[in-house]
């Protein structure tokens, strides 16, 4: 059934596209040993691959090519971007595309007619980087909506790391590294519990967010992740492990009775977490942009998803934070539906913190 798979049920590798300067590192060596029977296929870059991510018939294999196929490449830029957000800094990527097919998901806005992971084997670089990196920032001067003493580094923008910890250790290796960074903390968002990374020991030092939505919309956008109440149940656990844990209401889909089930999930969540869980909880909430190349692609693969994310009648063209041209609900509608759900929080989740809302 769409949603229910584990992390490692979702991946059944038959070819792997590989940089050969990846398969001469030992973390590229690992992901092809994961895999024995897939065939390895050198390639000049493994972002760009033709006849995967260039043609156009690979709409109608989405799904499968996400489940078959890998890129394994060599990470050329090492340069942490400014964000501010829910993040002071992003992180190099270890890793871009995913095994899972949500709907509505940015990634496939760069990646063209396909969008499965690509691993990146240069762990070892991006790791001197970031503490580089987190060296010359000193101490925090002072709380931000990031954090309130740590400097936040999102090491997921481009994939989910709970996935990616399926393919290679390089998640793994982020938490241990950050363990050992006194003034800085990673981040990801997440829809997949992988309950893997329960042994990876964070001590306080990686924020997991895992992004819930109604479970209705969820079943039909966040196709081959986990349940929202899986995710919702897993909170608790993952706060003993010693991860701090946060929530992202994330999208926030707009539709007839769109806030009564947010109200319905939201007393779900208030039930569940338990009060060491919500003493260290905060949230984000981001309401759904959508992009028009991303729509023609997913009319050929998931049509039904567009009926509820792609609306005209209520959206608009705006320019990103990352300069795309995308649409979002009308400014003047979504300050108020924006309130409204930040209202409902207040009176279902109060002890729930907004770090950021938009």
């Amino acid at each position: 059934m769409r949603g229910t798979r584990a992390p490692r049920q979702l991946l059944d590798v038959r070819t792997i596209y590989a940089e050969p300067a990846a398969l001469e590192l030992e973390r590229g060596r690992q992901v092809v040993e994961r895999w024995p029977g897939a065939e390895v296929v050198e390639v000049p870059s493994a972002q760009r691959v033709q006849g995967v991510h260039d043609d156009a018939s690979s709409v109608d294999r989405w799904v499968r090519t996400k489940t078959e196929v890998l890129a394994l490449g060599v990470r050329k830029t090492l340069t942490a971007r400014r964000n501010e957000r829910s993040a002071n800094w992003i992180a190099p990527s270890t890793a871009n595309g995913c095994a899972m097919a949500c709907a509505y998901c940015y990634v496939p806005r760069h990646k063209g007619y396909a969008n499965p992971i690509t691993v990146y084997a240069n762990i070892d670089q991006v790791v001197g980087y970031l503490q580089r990196h987190v060296a010359r920032q000193g101490a925090k001067p002072g709380p931000d909506q990031c954090d309130p003493a740590a400097w936040v580094y999102d090491i997921g923008e481009n994939s989910d790391a709970s996935v990616d910890a399926v393919v290679s250790d390089n998640v793994r290796d982020l938490v241990t590294a950050f363990r050992a960074m006194p003034t800085a903390k990673a981040s990801f968002a997440t829809k997949q519990v992988n309950r893997e990374l329960l042994d990876y020991d964070p001590q306080g030092r990686t924020r997991v967010r895992f992004s819930v939505m109604p479970h209705r919309m969820a079943r039909l956008l966040d196709v081959r992740t986990s349940p929202v109440a899986q995710r919702v149940a897993a909170v608790d656990d993952f706060v003993a492990a010693g991860y701090e844990v946060h929530l992202n209401l994330s999208p926030v889909v707009v539709h007839e009775g769109w806030l009564e089930e947010w109200a319905e999930l939201l007393e779900e969540i208030d039930d569940v977490l338990s009060p060491a869980a919500k003493a260290q909880a905060a949230a984000e909430v981001i309401l759904l942009t959508h992009n028009a190349g991303l729509h023609e692609v997913n009319l050929g693969w998931h049509p039904k998803g567009e009926e509820a994310i792609w609306r005209p009648d209520i959206q608009e063209a705006k320019r990103s934070q990352n300069g795309m041209e995308n649409v979002r609900y009308r400014a003047r509608w979504k300050k108020v539906w924006l309130q409204r759900l930040l209202d409902l929080m207040a009176e279902k989740t109060p002890w729930l913190t907004v770090r950021y809302a938009f």
